[in-house]
C-alpha cells in the first residue's frame, strides 16, 4: 500500500493540478460510492470470512479522507442490532481499521463507545452462536479503544521499540504499575475472545476448512497479533517493576501474568495447529515456562514473540497478486490499460467527464502520456530493483529465523530431557509421598478409631464438645511439639556425632603431632650421632698428626742416624699432609650439611606448629559451634515448653471460664467420678513434678516434662469441670465450697505455669498448693458420696461373701422343699393332677439345680477377676476399690436368692390347689432376670479369653432353658387341670342370647378397665422400684 500511495504522489504535478472544481466532487462522490460498495460487501450477512480486498479498500479509504467519517456514516446504516453474523464482520473490520488505518480512526469512532457498549450487552443476552461471540468482540473493541484513548503514544498496531516503551511511563514507576495493570484487562479480553471462538466450534472435526469456521477465525489473526505484543510488553514492564518496587507488592501481578501465560500458551498451541493458520500466518511458540521476575537477569533470556505473515500467503478469496514480470511482458497498450485499471481501483472509475482521462482531458497530446508512461515504466523497475532486495532480505531473515528455530529445537530437546529428569524425579517423590500418605492415613484411622471410642463411651456427655474441640487442637499442638522435639533430638544426635567425630579429630591430630615430635627427636639424635663419630675421627686425625709432627721432631734430631730415611719420611708426611687436607674438607661439608640439615629440621618444626595452631584453631572453632548448637538446643527445648504451657494456660482458663457460663449450669455429674478423675489429676501431677525435675537436672530434653503438663493439662481441666458439674447436683453450702475448691485450684495452676513458663522462676516453680488444692476437692466429693456407700472395706468385702454364701443357702433350701414337696403329692395325689404337680415340680427342681451351677461359675469367676486385678492389694480392697462392682454383685446375689424363695412359695401353693398358676410363672421370670443380673455383674470386669467365663454363660444358657421348661410346665398344667365348660346355646331364645351378648361385652370392658388400671400400677411400680434401687446404689447421681 504503501509503495502505491508513493508512486501516487510521484504522479507528476500538472495531471493533479489538471483536476476541477467539478472533478473534486465527482472523485469524492466516487470515492464514497466506492467506499459504499466495498464496506457493504465486507459487512454482509453471509457466513463466510470477510474479504481482503474489500478490508483493504476501506483501510485505504481512510488513510485517503484520513479519518472514519465515511465507515461510520456506512455502517450506521447496517441493521447490527439485528443480525448476529453482521454484527460479527462489523467487529473483525473495525478491528483491522484501528489497527491499520489511519490514526484519527480512534478519534472519530470513540463517540460510538456507548453505542457499542448497548449492542454488547444487548447480544449478551445470547448464551451461544454469534451473538455470544459479538458480546465477546464488541467489550474487545470497547477495551481497545479506551486503552489507546489513555495511552495515546501506542498506535493502533502496537508496534513500539524497548525506547519508546520506556518513554510511555515518564521514569515515574506508578505509571508503569497503571499500565502494567491496563494491558492485563486487555490482554484478558484478547483471551476471552480466543476461548469463546474455540468454545463454539467443534474441534474434532475439520472446521478451519469449511466457510462458517473461516468466519469466525479469521479475526483471531488480529487477536494473534495485539496478543503477541501485549504479552512482549508485559514481560517487559514486570522487569522493570521488580527492579524498583519489592517482589511482595508485584505478587499479584505475578500470579496474573502466569494465569495469563498458561491461557496464552495453550491458544496459541490449539492454533497453530489449524490448517487455517497455517497458510495465513506463522504463530510463535512460547517459552515452557514463564519468566522468573525474581531474578534480573532472566530478562536476557527472554526471546520477543514474533508472529510472521508470509508475503506469499494470502486468504483463499483474496485476489490474485499480478506478478512484475507479466508487466514487462505486456505490451505498452495492455500496460496502459493495466495503469489505469489500478488507478481507478484506487480512486473510483473515471466516466466521459473523468479528470483522469488522460485521452481526453485538457487536449492532453499523445507526447505528455508517452511521456507519463515511460515514467511509470521506471518506477516500476525501480519497484522490481526494491522487491528482489525485499526478497534477498526476506530470504535472509528466513535462514536467520531457521537458525534460530534449529536453535530453539535444541533447546528444546533439552528441555524435554530436563523434563524427563523431573518427572522421574517427580515419580519418586510421589512414591515417598503415597507412603507418607499410608502411614498418614493409618495414624488417621488410628486416631479415627480412638474418636469413634471414645464418643461412644461418651455419647450422654454431648454438652462436653468444646472441651473436646480444645483437646483435639491440643493433640494437634501435642503432635506439633513432638515433631519439633523430634527434630531437635535429632539434631542433638548430629550434634553429638560431630563432637564425637571432633574428639576423635583430635586425639588422632594428637597422635600425629606427637608422631612429628618423636621423629624430630629420632633425627636430631641420629644426626647428634654422627657429629660426635665426625668429631672423634677428627681429634684422632689431630692425635695422629701431632704424632707425626713429634716423630718428625724426633727424626730432626737424629737426622743423622736416619738420614736414609728421610726421603721416606718427607714423602709419607707428605702423603699425610694430603689426607689432613682432605679430612679437613670432608669434616668442612659434614658441617655444612649438618647446618642445612638444623635448617631443615626448623623449617619442619615451624611448618609442624602452625598445622598444630591450625588444627587448634579449628578445634576452638568447632567447640564454639558445639557451644552455639548446644544454646540453641537449649532455647529450643525452652520455646517448645513455653509454648505447651501457653496452651496448658490457655486450656486451664477456658475450663475455668466455664464455671461462669450460664449453658454449663445444665451439666452435673456424681461425686464418684469427680474422686476419680482428681486421684488421675494427682498422679499426673505427681509425673509432672518428676518431669520437671528431670528438665532441672538436664535441660536437652524436655520431653518427660512436655508430656507430663500435656495430660496435667487435661485431666486438670477435667475435673474442675467436673467438680462444677457436681456443685448443681448439692446442696447450695457445699456447692459453694466445691466450687471456690475448684476456682482457687485453677488459679494455683496458672500460677504454676506462669512459674514453669519464666526461666527466671522455673527452677524455684513448686506445685505444693496445686497438690493441696487437689486434696481439698477429694475430701469435698469424699464428703458428697452417698450414704450408702460408707461402709468400711472389711464389712464390704464379707458383705459380697455373706451375700453368695446366703444365695447358695437359699438355693439349697429351695431344692429341698421342692424335693419335700414332690414327696407329699406323690403320697396324697394321683391321677391328673399327681402327674401336673410332678412335671412342674421336676421343672422346678431342674432351675434350682441350673442356678446351683451360675452361682458357682460366678463364684470361680469372681476369684479369678480379683486374683488377675488386686495385685498387691488383698481380696477386701479389691472388692472396696470396685465398689460399683461389688454393689452389683451383692444387688444380684441378693435377687437370685429372693426369687429362689418366692418360687417355692409359689410352686407349693399351687400344688396345694390355693395358688396360680400366672404367679409361678411370673416367679420364673423374675428368677432369669436375677440371674442375668448377676451374670452382667459377674463377667464385666472378666477377660473375654477365661475359661470360666465360658462356663458362667454355660450355665446362664442353662437357666435360660430351666426357666423355659418351668414356664411350659405350668402352662400345659394349667390347661390341663382347668375344667373347658362346652358352649351350648340351643336352648337360648333371642332375647337371651342378645341378654347374655351385652352382659359379655360389659364384663370384656370391665375386664379391658382393670388390665390398663394393673398395667399403670406395674409400670408405677417398677418406676418406684428403679427410685428406691437408685438411692440404696447411688444410680442417681451417676444419672445426672
Amino acid at each position: 500500500m504503501e509503495k502505491m500511495t508513493s508512486s501516487v504522489k510521484q504522479v507528476p504535478a500538472q495531471l493533479l493540478r489538471a483536476r476541477t472544481g467539478n472533478s473534486l466532487e465527482a472523485e469524492k462522490e466516487n470515492f464514497e460510492r466506492g467506499q459504499n460498495v466495498s464496506i457493504n460487501k465486507a459487512i454482509n450477512a453471509q457466513e463466510v470470512a470477510v474479504k481482503e480486498k474489500h478490508a483493504r479498500t476501506c483501510i485505504l479509504g481512510t488513510h485517503h479522507e484520513k479519518g472514519a467519517q465515511t465507515f461510520w456514516s456506512v455502517v450506521n446504516r447496517l441493521p447490527l442490532s439485528s443480525n448476529a453474523v453482521l454484527c460479527w464482520k462489523f467487529c473483525h473490520v473495525f478491528h483491522k481499521l484501528l489497527r491499520d488505518g489511519h490514526p484519527t480512526v480512534l478519534q472519530d469512532s470513540i463517540r460510538y463507545k456507548n453505542e457499542l457498549s448497548d449492542m454488547s450487552r444487548m447480544w449478551g443476552h445470547l448464551s451461544e452462536g454469534y451473538g455470544k461471540l459479538s458480546c465477546t468482540y464488541l467489550k474487545l473493541l470497547i477495551t481497545k479503544m479506551e486503552f489507546h484513548s489513555k495511552n495515546p503514544r501506542f498506535p493502533g498496531n502496537l508496534q513500539m521499540t524497548d525506547r519508546q516503551l520506556e518513554e510511555t511511563g515518564e521514569n515515574d514507576v506508578n505509571n508503569f504499575f497503571q499500565l502494567t495493570v491496563e494491558m492485563f484487562d486487555y490482554l484478558e479480553c484478547e483471551l476471552n475472545l480466543f476461548q469463546a471462538v474455540f468454545s463454539s466450534l467443534d474441534m474434532s472435526r475439520s472446521v478451519s476448512v469449511t466457510a462458517a469456521g473461516q468466519c469466525r477465525l479469521a479475526p483471531l489473526i488480529q487477536v494473534i497479533l495485539d496478543s503477541s505484543h501485549l504479552y512482549d510488553y508485559t514481560v517487559k514492564l514486570l522487569f522493570k517493576l521488580h527492579s524498583c518496587l519489592p517482589a511482595d507488592t508485584l505478587q499479584g501481578h505475578r500470579d496474573r501474568f502466569h494465569e495469563q501465560f498458561k491461557k496464552l500458551k495453550e491458544l496459541f498451541y490449539i492454533s497453530s495447529n489449524l490448517q487455517y493458520f497455517k497458510r495465513l500466518i506463522q504463530i510463535p511458540q512460547l517459552p515452557e515456562n514463564p519468566p522468573n521476575f525474581l531474578r534480573a537477569s532472566a530478562l536476557s533470556e527472554h526471546v520477543s514473540p514474533v508472529v510472521v505473515i508470509p508475503l506469499e500467503s494470502t486468504s483463499p478469496d483474496s485476489e490474485p497478486v499480478v506478478e512484475t514480470d507479466e508487466l514487462v511482458e505486456m505490451d505498452p497498450s495492455s500496460q496502459q490499460n493495466l495503469f489505469e485499471n489500478k488507478f481507478d481501483d484506487l480512486f473510483g472509475s473515471t466516466g466521459p467527464t473523468d479528470p483522469f482521462n488522460f485521452n481526453n482531458q485538457n487536449g492532453m497530446s499523445k507526447d505528455e502520456r508517452d511521456k507519463l508512461i515511460d515514467q511509470l515504466y521506471k518506477e516500476i523497475a525501480a519497484l522490481k530493483d526494491e522487491l528482489a532486495s525485499f526478497k534477498a532480505e526476506s530470504k535472509r531473515l528466513i535462514l536467520q529465523l531457521r537458525g534460530r528455530i534449529n536453535e530453539l529445537e535444541a533447546e528444546l530437546a533439552e528441555q524435554q530431557h530436563l523434563k524427563q529428569q523431573a518427572l522421574d524425579e517427580n515419580e519418586f517423590v510421589k512414591a515417598e509421598l503415597e507412603e507418607v500418605k499410608k502411614k498418614q492415613d493409618v495414624t488417621e484411622k488410628a486416631q479415627r478409631s480412638l474418636t469413634e471410642i471414645e464418643r461412644k463411651a461418651q455419647a450422654n456427655e454431648q454438652r462436653y464438645t468444646k472441651l473436646k474441640e480444645k483437646y483435639t487442637e491440643l493433640v494437634q499442638n501435642h503432635a506439633d511439639l513432638l515433631r519439633k522435639n523430634a527434630e531437635v533430638m535429632k539434631q542433638m544426635t548430629l550434634f553429638r556425632q560431630t563432637q564425637e567425630d571432633m574428639e576423635q579429630m583430635k586425639k588422632e591430630l594428637e597422635e600425629t603431632v606427637q608422631q612429628l615430635k618423636d621423629s624430630m627427636e629420632q633425627k636430631e639424635q641420629e644426626q647428634t650421632h654422627k657429629l660426635d663419630a665426625l668429631q672423634e675421627k677428627l681429634q684422632s686425625r689431630n692425635a695422629e698428626v701431632l704424632s707425626l709432627k713429634s716423630t718428625h721432631e724426633d727424626s730432626k734430631q737424629t737426622s743423622t742416624v736416619m738420614a736414609s730415611t728421610i726421603e721416606s719420611l718427607a714423602s709419607e708426611k707428605t702423603a699425610l699432609s694430603q689426607a689432613v687436607d682432605e679430612k679437613e674438607s670432608t669434616l668442612t661439608l659434614l658441617r655444612g650439611e649438618l647446618e642445612q640439615a638444623k635448617e631443615a629440621l626448623t623449617a619442619e618444626k615451624d611448618s609442624t606448629n602452625r598445622t598444630v595452631e591450625g588444627l587448634q584453631n579449628q578445634l576452638n572453632e568447632k567447640e564454639s559451634h558445639e557451644q552455639a548448637l548446644e544454646k540453641q538446643l537449649l532455647d529450643e527445648q525452652f520455646a517448645l515448653l513455653r509454648s505447651a504451657v501457653e496452651e496448658a494456660e490457655g486450656i486451664i482458663q477456658d475450663a475455668l471460664n466455664r464455671l461462669e457460663d450460664p449453658l454449663h449450669f445444665g451439666c452435673t455429674s456424681s461425686a464418684d467420678y469427680l474422686i476419680t478423675r482428681a486421684q488421675a489429676t494427682q498422679d499426673s501431677l505427681s509425673r509432672l513434678q518428676n518431669g520437671h525435675t528431670k528438665y532441672l537436672a538436664d535441660k536437652k530434653d524436655a520431653s518427660p516434662l512436655l508430656q507430663s503438663v500435656t495430660l496435667f493439662t487435661h485431666l486438670m481441666s477435667d475435673t474442675i469441670v467436673q467438680g462444677s458439674a457436681t456443685s448443681h447436683m448439692v446442696p447450695m453450702e457445699q456447692a459453694d465450697n466445691l466450687l471456690d475448691a475448684c476456682k482457687r485450684c485453677g488459679s494455683d495452676v496458672l500460677s504454676y505455669f506462669s512459674n514453669l513458663k519464666d526461666s527466671t522462676t522455673l527452677s524455684i516453680a513448686d506445685c505444693t498448693k496445686v497438690r493441696e488444692s487437689l486434696n481439698q476437692i477429694n475430701a469435698i466429693a469424699e464428703e458428697l458420696r452417698p450414704k450408702g456407700r460408707d461402709i468400711k472395706q472389711k464389712e464390704l468385702g464379707d458383705l459380697v461373701e455373706q451375700e453368695m454364701c446366703s444365695t447358695s443357702a437359699a438355693v439349697e433350701a429351695a431344692t429341698a422343699r421342692i424335693e419335700e414337696m414332690l414327696n407329699k403329692s406323690r403320697a396324697g395325689d394321683t391321677g391328673a393332677k399327681l402327674e401336673v404337680n410332678a412335671r412342674i415340680l421336676e421343672s422346678c427342681t431342674g432351675l434350682m439345680h441350673a442356678i446351683k451351677v451360675l452361682v458357682l461359675s460366678s463364684k470361680d469367676l469372681q476369684r479369678d477377676i480379683v486374683e488377675s486385678g488386686r495385685g498387691a492389694a488383698s481380696q477386701k480392697e479389691f472388692y472396696a476399690k470396685n465398689s460399683r462392682w461389688t454393689e452389683g454383685l451383692i444387688s444380684a446375689s441378693k435377687a437370685v436368692g429372693w426369687g429362689a424363695t418366692v418360687l417355692v412359695d409359689a410352686a407349693d401353693l399351687v400344688v396345694q390347689g390355693k395358688g396360680k398358676f400366672e404367679e409361678l410363672m411370673v416367679c420364673s421370670h423374675e428368677i432369669a432376670a436375677s440371674t442375668a443380673q448377676l451374670v452382667a455383674a459377674s463377667k464385666v470386669k472378666a477377660d473375654k479369653d477365661n475359661c470360666n467365663l465360658g462356663r458362667l454363660r454355660e450355665a446362664s444358657k442353662g437357666v435360660n432353658e430351666a426357666t423355659a421348661k418351668v414356664v411350659a410346665s405350668t402352662k400345659s398344667g394349667k390347661s390341663q387341670i382347668e375344667e373347658k365348660d362346652t358352649m351350648d346355646f340351643s336352648s337360648m331364645t333371642l332375647t337371651q342370647i342378645k341378654r347374655q351378648e351385652m352382659d359379655s361385652q360389659v364384663h370384656v370392658l370391665e375386664l379391658e378397665s382393670q388390665l390398663q388400671k394393673e398395667r399403670e400400677r406395674l409400670g408405677g411400680l417398677r418406676k418406684k422400684h428403679y427410685e428406691l434401687a437408685g438411692v440404696s446404689e447411688g444410680w442417681d447421681e451417676d444419672t445426672k
